[in-house]
């Protein structure tokens, strides 16, 4: 089995003038597919092809400094190349974004391209998977719903990251497969904006209710009357009814029921 590597890139925003991202970053691991453990890495800065297209502070922390006495990409192609050909990909959004600027970026060193054996975007995966639990599903907001740090949105950082997002997310399927009666009755992905913990809580009773069914609340009132006195109760109660005048049996029969229930 080939092994999975993690990828992300930084790039400069697209001009005015065009849509054109020039490479600032890649960062890459290794990941084993058995054990999903890390068994290599490898990240550079890139020197992009227009300078000025670097924003002088960068939320990311790459600066036009930083980027300025960076290797020029054809400098760096061979071993970029070598870490992405015939491995399986792996990354969030990279499908729309990560593999075009790989690509766009040995195109302009008239290079062939590294090709994939596999493609796993985590966020059409995620989407498909783990729905919309976690919000936006943009990596940020993963790492915030998992308690696992805050997004660095550094090339080596991210792809990191994206490696225990996704461990994370496939432990939680996991367990909603293994016990769904229990975790999770129905795919999260349909409940828009419902929380875990909400959901939770209403699986949980029913679960609760199908273990521990509901107790018939009937009343049982005791008999004050030994079994030998029921016979002569029932004969006073008649003499009651049949001796009562005028239309008030039913009073008579309550007013004598009152004073044999004392």
């Amino acid at each position: 089995m080939g092994e999975i590597v993690f990828f992300d890139v930084e790039t400069t925003a697209p001009t005015l003038s065009g849509r054109r991202f020039w490479l600032l970053e890649f960062g890459a691991i290794l990941v084993c597919p058995r054990k999903l453990v890390e068994v290599g890495s490898y990240c550079t800065l890139v020197r992009p092809g227009d300078l000025s297209t670097v924003s002088p502070k960068r939320f990311s922390g790459i600066t036009r400094d930083a980027v300025a006495s960076a290797p020029p990409f054809e400098d760096v192609a061979d071993r970029i190349f070598e870490i992405l050909n015939g491995r399986v990909w792996a990354g969030h959004n990279i499908q729309r974004f990560d593999c075009p600027r790989i690509r766009e970026a040995f195109a302009d060193i008239g290079r062939p391209a590294p090709e994939p054996i596999g493609l796993i975007d985590s966020l059409a995966v995620l989407t498909h998977e783990f729905g919309r639990r976690a919000g936006d599903l943009k990596m940020a907001t993963l790492a915030s719903y998992f308690g696992i740090g805050q997004q660095k949105h550094r090339s080596l950082d991210d792809a990191r990251m994206n490696l225990e997002v996704l461990k994370h997310c496939a432990t939680v399927l996991l367990l909603e497969s293994s016990l769904p009666n229990v975790l999770c009755s129905k795919k999260m992905g349909n409940l828009g904006m419902v929380t875990r913990s909400r959901a939770n809580e209403r699986s949980c009773g029913e679960e609760a209710s199908r273990k521990s069914p509901p107790i018939a609340f009937t009343s049982h009132r005791a008999n004050p009357y030994k079994k030998a006195k029921l016979g002569k109760v029932m004969e006073r109660a008649k003499e009651a009814l049949g001796g009562a005048q005028g239309t008030r049996p039913l009073s008579n029969l309550l007013r004598h029921s009152r004073s044999i229930l004392r």
